[in-house]
């Protein structure tokens, strides 16, 4: 049986972020709570003939390119079972790409355009078009060649980013998609559903879109609208499920993102596009990855009602087996541009490290991941350390703030030292440097880590409900 995922995408142009970098950012949110998940480098390819890979989720078989770029991966341990699913990673052409956000076309289009049992499934979908892309753009039109050929088993979203450009692709039935690109001074929230709102067909600056499309919507009158091309109205749902499962999300993130507009978490028709009250930082994407509802009745942690604190679904979970913010710079040299920010355990309570991309391997904390519980390994570490935070909330949110807050200042001062470290070196020797400056961040965080574990486990026996007092003179 497949087990679809249910995520949250946010996407941020240049010109709406603080520094000037793209950002692409998603939750990996998973069926189950426990999907171990490594990360990894899957080496470049040139001239290799022969090249296959094969869906573990359906009968899907692709021949792959001779030459492929070298690109990092997030895949599943358990991969025979799971599938591949490389999630997220950043190519040697600075091209970052997440996939995917599950989404959902109505039956009245997939009556006339059925999923392809044996299509592309999202299993795969990272492994066959992120080494062999070029740009944002790029991404979509190759991606959409590939789903014009084989077909989709399944409703999806893809996110694309480069130095320029942002794209946002939903994939909604058998073969139909469109995608748009994020404007540079605006940001974009998805949550499960489909997003994209008007299309404009004169605007190729800014849309793309399958073959023939306009045509099977007028042929089989989906366009449900008096005026207008609205992609969301056409193919998207509006269902129980996306009232209190899905829009909460986007609302959560558009209230902190433009905290003066008043909206209801409810509403099927929360605005795709937005420009934010102000610039947003990386932090900022942490935050709502990792949010809860706080400040708000909805808050599971929070002082609402037991009907309101379970009413809508949280953002961050713990069945998030891996988040990623993808950035790419503009202020420094394009081979030190591209950082992954990596969060192994759960964004709510555990940080994102920044992995420049320009490396040629991972730790072995995160490369060697086992399929039992293991505290060497980051995933299971780090999934523990959220598990021990949440187990007593109330003690240990302000000593788990207070780490994280603290990593994010050593890692905006690693970051830069890094790079000015760097400087004169490029090439192999530049790759070198910036994976052992990897594997150096990652040793600091888990050193960081383990003091919060120990100040936790010793307030943990304190707190112990095994005890009385006792007269000391006995």
């Amino acid at each position: 049986m497949k087990e679809y995922s249910a995520c949250t995408t946010i996407l941020v142009g240049k010109k709406a972020s603080v520094d000037g970098s793209t950002m692409i950012a998603r939750n990996d949110d998973t069926f189950r709570p426990i999907t171990p998940q490594k990360f990894i480098i899957r080496p470049a390819a040139k001239n290799e003939s022969g090249r296959k890979i094969k869906s573990w989720l359906n009968k899907f078989e692709l021949d792959l390119p001779e030459n492929a770029q070298a690109v990092p991966a997030v895949p599943n341990v358990d991969y025979k079972n799971r599938g591949y699913y490389d999630e997220s990673g950043i190519n040697q052409e600075n091209v970052a790409m997440s996939c995917t956000e599950s989404t959902y076309g109505n039956e009245r289009a997939l009556a006339f355009d059925p999923l392809v049992k044996d299509g592309l499934d999202e299993d795969c979908m990272q492994s066959v078009v992120l080494p062999y892309i070029h740009s944002a753009r790029n991404g979509v039109e190759y991606l959409g060649k590939l789903i014009a050929k084989y077909g989709s088993p399944a409703g999806n979203s893809v996110l694309f980013g480069d130095k320029n450009e942002i794209w946002y692709m939903e994939i909604v039935t058998g073969h139909h998609w469109v995608a748009q690109r994020i404007p540079d001074d605006a940001y974009a929230i998805a949550a499960n559903r489909v997003s994209i709102e008007q299309v404009d067909f004169a605007d190729t600056a800014n849309f793309m879109w399958s073959e023939g499309i306009q045509e099977f919507v007028a042929d089989h009158h989906l366009n449900v609208d008096h005026q207008g091309w609205n992609f969301r109205h056409i193919f998207g749902t509006y269902s129980q499920q996306d009232r209190f499962y899905n829009t909460n999300r986007v609302w959560y993130g558009q209230k902190y993102f433009n905290p003066e507009i008043e909206q209801d978490p409810t509403d099927g028709d929360l605005p795709f596009i937005r420009r934010a009250a102000k610039k947003i930082t990386r932090e900022d994407i942490e935050f709502v990855l990792g949010s809860h509802y706080q400040n708000t009745p909805y808050d599971p942690f929070g002082k609402g009602t037991d009907e309101e604190k379970h009413r809508f679904r949280p953002i961050g979970l713990n069945r998030t087996q891996n988040s990623h913010i993808l950035q790419i710079r503009n202020d420094v040299e394009s081979d030190k541009a591209a950082i992954m920010w990596l969060c192994i355990g759960g964004p709510t309570f555990t940080p994102f490290v920044p992995f420049f991309a320009n490396m040629n391997d991972t730790d072995p904390s995160y490369n060697n991941t086992s399929m039992e519980y293991n505290l060497n390994d980051a995933w299971w570490y780090y999934k523990s350390l959220a598990a021990l935070v949440e187990t007593h909330y109330p003690q240990f949110v302000q000593l788990d703030t207070d780490y994280l807050n603290e990593l994010n200042q050593y890692y905006r001062r690693r970051v830069e030292d890094v790079i000015a470290q760097a400087q004169g070196k490029t090439g192999a020797d530049l790759t070198s440097y910036l994976t052992s400056a990897n594997q150096e961040t990652v040793a600091y965080t888990r050193k960081r880590s383990e003091k919060l574990w120990a100040q936790m486990m010793i307030d943990s026996i304190n707190m112990s409900k095994l005890t009385f007092n006792m007269d000391e003179n006995l």
